[in-house]
């Protein structure tokens, strides 16, 4: 019988280059609490968490009540800025050719993302590419990252072995969940987090583009 292969992809700094939304918006959703912004560097740390784990690292002496605002202040300002039709989060290059490589070869593919629903719902339909996706798996659905509840699900939804499950992402967040899940864990050069730490994390290898990532996965027996 053929394995059932399942490539699972972290969204913002894995898929898309969101980090100039969301340092925007951080920095608007801080304003509103008339806080000054967080460093760009601390935020993009923070890029994978859970919102509220996120806001607690970013206002460490902010009491719970003013975690929640912060919180909730962000995703209004992101639900807004997401019918913007100047809004961009750019794709990574070699994105859509290392997919097609992927699916062509009987990979499936699903996404695990500390993003809201209705955020990555966005982003993949605004760049064509939600139809790819086997299952999506977000923030909304439970225990953040490294919990491994999100990746465990995507590995039940596609019947798929944790041993031939790969979680791909750009931060250590993602990489602990991976191990955390009895998965493997492919790193990302091109994200937030360095390779040292990725490697550090779990991540048994960390590709440097796109086609080098598919070059990994597809040099594996089917």
């Amino acid at each position: 019988m053929r394995r059932l292969r399942l490539a699972v992809f972290d969204c913002d700094g894995t898929l898309v280059d969101s980090q100039a939304a969301i340092v925007r918006i951080m920095g608007e959703a801080f304003a509103a609490e008339g806080l000054p912004a967080p460093a760009d560097h601390a935020i993009r740390r923070t890029i994978g968490l859970p919102l509220a784990d996120a806001m607690a690292l970013l206002a460490p002496d902010a009491e719970a009540v003013r975690i929640r605002r912060l919180a909730e202040g962000y995703r209004d300002i992101a639900r807004t800025l997401q019918h913007d039709p100047d809004h961009h989060e750019p794709l990574f290059d070699g994105v859509r050719d290392a997919l097609d490589r992927l699916a062509r070869s009987g990979w499936m593919l699903a996404v695990a993302t500390g993003k809201g629903r209705r955020g990555l719902i966005a982003t993949l339909t605004r760049h064509d590419m939600l139809e790819r996706f086997l299952s999506l798996h977000t923030a909304d659905d439970g225990p953040g990252k490294p919990d491994p509840t999100m990746l465990r699900n995507a590995m039940a939804f596609a019947g798929a072995a944790p041993a031939d499950t790969v979680m791909i992402g750009d931060t250590s967040f993602d990489m602990r969940m991976a191990t955390n899940a009895g998965a493997r864990g492919l790193g990302v050069a091109w994200g937030y987090h360095p390779r040292e730490e990725l490697m550090a994390s779990g991540a048994e290898a960390v590709a440097d583009t796109y086609a080098h990532l598919a070059e990994l996965l597809l040099r594996e027996p089917a």
